[in-house]
């Protein structure tokens, strides 16, 4: 797959932000510290090879990725958009242990997207022999300037590594071991990278003939309540009524089941009764809630409770900060959260 059907080059931005794929060794203390984004340009000269047109902005200094933040988001979102006209594509170079989270917020921020904006990294740092990081760089680009007829094959966030492209806000990291770092159980990949790249085009949410936008206001005033056997009401209600807390991510067992003790189920009632949101999520990474299949369900939904249906970890935290940053009525945010917005859950 050429990057581009028309005789013209791919333009391409390539946002380095930090993390692993940046990162070298520090000869007097052993630990990883980031170095100059220079030396990673250094360590990829095959890049020249590519015949695309790129440029590069730097996050100065580069950050650990453990440091995100919706301010973060924000920035990464409008500099996407000052150079939207400029690029085809945008290439993010990021660390691994939030992109997920990274990628999911992008895709609620940006309305009609219609170029791929594409976050990758590594597990070893670019200056290690057996680094990931080149062919993830490469192929990224690639994906990033790939058009078909004059537009962008993948129109989307995404998220690449290993030889695979998933849908940002549907994605997962699972390894910190593994190269194949990421999955997404509950969708399939986007493209897969062998000898050739082969999109799954049927996958692809084609964007709406409307102007570019970005709308990144975001409210972060969530909580998450992951469920276990033996959990104790001061742990419960230590959530619940958290000062200032306007929405609990409540990760629940299989398919959204919980104990059904009248203390905790009057404690939710409670709680959404003073206008606490509260979104049901498996702690399972495949799959989805159904609320009222088993009885340990049907108390939640009774109470009206909302379903998370199959959204990862990551999407129903960005999604949620994202709709209260909107300010809507909590009925509103209700619905909204069991409709896919960005292809972020599976239609029932």
């Amino acid at each position: 797959m050429s990057l581009s059907s028309t005789s013209a080059p791919a333009k391409l931005l390539i946002i380095y932000t930090g993390g692993t794929i940046g990162m070298a060794y520090n000869d007097a203390t052993g630990a990883l510290i980031p170095m100059d984004f220079k030396e990673i340009k250094y360590h990829i000269p095959e890049i020249a090879r590519l015949g695309c047109e790129f440029d590069m902005h730097a996050f100065n200094p580069p950050m650990d990725s453990s440091n995100m933040s919706p301010d973060i988001w924000r920035q990464l979102a409008n500099l996407v958009y000052d150079h939207y006209s400029a690029y085809d594509g945008f290439v993010i170079l990021h660390g691994s242990d939030t992109m997920a989270f990274t990628a999911s917020a992008l895709s609620f921020m940006f309305e009609n997207l219609s170029k791929p904006v594409i976050l990758t990294g590594s597990q070893l740092p670019i200056g290690e022999i057996r680094t990931d990081a080149k062919e993830n760089i490469i192929t990224t680009m690639e994906i990033a300037g790939a058009k078909r007829h004059g537009r962008a094959i993948v129109p989307e966030v995404c998220i690449y590594f290993d030889y695979y492209l998933f849908r940002g806000n549907r994605t997962k990291k699972n390894s910190t071991e593994k190269f194949d770092a990421f999955y997404s159980l509950n969708y399939p990949p986007l493209a897969e990278a062998g000898i050739d790249i082969q999109y799954n085009e049927t996958n692809i949410i084609r964007p709406a003939s409307q102007p570019f936008a970005v709308n990144a206001r975001m409210n972060a005033d969530i909580a998450v309540l992951k469920m276990f056997p033996g959990i104790t009401p001061n742990a419960v209600n230590a959530i619940l009524h958290t000062p200032g807390v306007k929405a609990v991510i409540m990760e629940t067992f299989g398919n959204g089941n919980t104990i059904t003790a009248p203390w905790f189920i009057d404690g939710l009632r409670k709680a959404m009764d003073n206008g606490i949101i509260v979104l049901d999520r498996t702690q399972c990474d495949g799959g989805s809630v159904e609320l009222g299949r088993y009885e340990t369900s049907a108390y939640l939904k009774a109470i009206g409770v909302t379903n998370g249906n199959d959204m990862t970890f990551e999407a129903s935290v960005t999604k949620l900060m994202w709709l209260l940053g909107q300010g809507y009525p909590p009925d509103k945010t209700r619905q909204l959260l069991e409709t896919p917005l960005r292809g972020e859950l599976s239609e029932k």
